[in-house]
């Protein structure tokens, strides 16, 4: 919609809101002040507010928006043959920018507890912290399927605890999907929660919740033994019912034969391309961390956020230290009139 602002200098196409309703506005041309109380029909246009604050919206939704992506569209991606891409968020700004750039799925992965919350490994994240970064990067998205992982302890009771874990993501949480980590083990967990209408991806292979089990990040599927074994839990999670499976620290090979077992896609990290898909913390390959820090072999740092980031809020701490910031273009202006009243009144005081 589109109005007649009666403002003192605000540029025209500003967007706003009126009276803080969720219609927003363009303003399509300025009077000034002087006009306001010389015509009959001020009095409603006074009522729409610009937003002056930085508590908005981060942006609105893509135009044109893309087709929103569902399990029917996982499924046709992996009957073509076109590799499903999947990356992690865990946070509004996160997820939007992984929507905006067209991930198929965005995965709201227990590895925010150490990349978001600074944790030293996702044993200690809770579900109450998985939640709220669901919400977040739920709010977010508009195109991508949302998975949300179940942190370690909110599943491997019983599979009824699994099942209302899951419900509570789906409700609370906002996502579409759950995943949870486990084999052949979790098989009778997955297939309690998707009887129920709620779609899971597994997670076999590594898994890092269970670390301490396995002797720290190992490779899984080294041997002929191991690589069977892992294809045995793949085998067992299809059976039980999952939409897919995201597939660990796996031998590209080993990891490529599982897949052409399977009927479901498979998302690899550290598994080579042979899988269905792909997924990657979103923050290892940004490089949203500083020089030195260890990412493994199987991450490909695509861009240098923490130096862009660094470089501007250096850049800030500058220009404010020598008041380069604010300059006039960044600051509210009054009627002259209007000043020389308020200088009058402060020397009154």
């Amino acid at each position: 919609m589109t109005v007649r602002y009666l403002a003192d200098s605000l540029g025209t196409n500003r967007r706003f809101r009126y009276l803080g309703t969720q219609t927003e506005y363009t303003i399509i041309s300025i009077y000034p002040f002087s006009q306001l109380f010389a015509t009959n029909t001020t009095t409603q246009m006074a009522h729409f507010l610009p937003r002056w604050s930085s508590h908005s919206p981060l942006g609105t939704a893509l135009d044109p928006p893309r087709k929103k992506v569902s399990l029917g569209s996982l499924q046709s991606m992996y009957k073509k043959g076109e590799p499903i891409t999947v990356m992690t968020a865990h946070d509004f700004p996160s997820a939007h920018v992984a929507d905006a750039a067209g991930m198929d799925m965005i995965l709201v992965g227990d590895s925010l507890a150490m990349v978001a919350l600074g944790m030293q490994d996702t044993s200690e994240v809770t579900v109450e912290d998985m939640l709220l970064h669901c919400r977040s990067v739920a709010r977010a998205t508009r195109a991508a399927f949302t998975v949300g992982d179940l942190p370690m302890g909110s599943y491997e009771i019983s599979p009824e605890q699994a099942l209302e874990t899951a419900i509570r993501f789906i409700k609370h949480g906002r996502v579409q999907g759950i995943k949870l980590e486990g084999g052949k083990e979790m098989a009778p967990t997955i297939s309690k929660i998707t009887k129920a209408g709620i779609p899971v991806l597994a997670h076999v292979g590594l898994t890092p919740q269970r670390q301490n089990a396995l002797g720290g990040f190992r490779v899984q599927g080294k041997t002929s033994k191991g690589a069977l074994r892992v294809l045995e839990d793949a085998l067992a999670v299809q059976e039980a019912g999952c939409f897919g499976m995201v597939l660990e620290a796996v031998p590209a090979e080993v990891a490529s034969i599982i897949t052409q077992k399977l009927q479901v896609p498979t998302i690899g990290i550290g598994a080579g391309n042979g899988c269905s898909g792909q997924v990657l913390v979103q923050v290892d390959m940004s490089g949203y961390f500083p020089p030195g820090r260890f990412i493994p072999k199987f991450v490909k740092q695509y861009g240098n956020v923490w130096a862009e980031s660094l470089r501007a809020i250096e850049s800030y701490r500058e220009e404010v230290k020598t008041r380069q910031y604010p300059a006039p273009e960044h600051t509210y202006p009054i009627p002259k009139e209007e000043l020389e009243a308020f200088i009058k009144g402060v020397e009154k005081l």
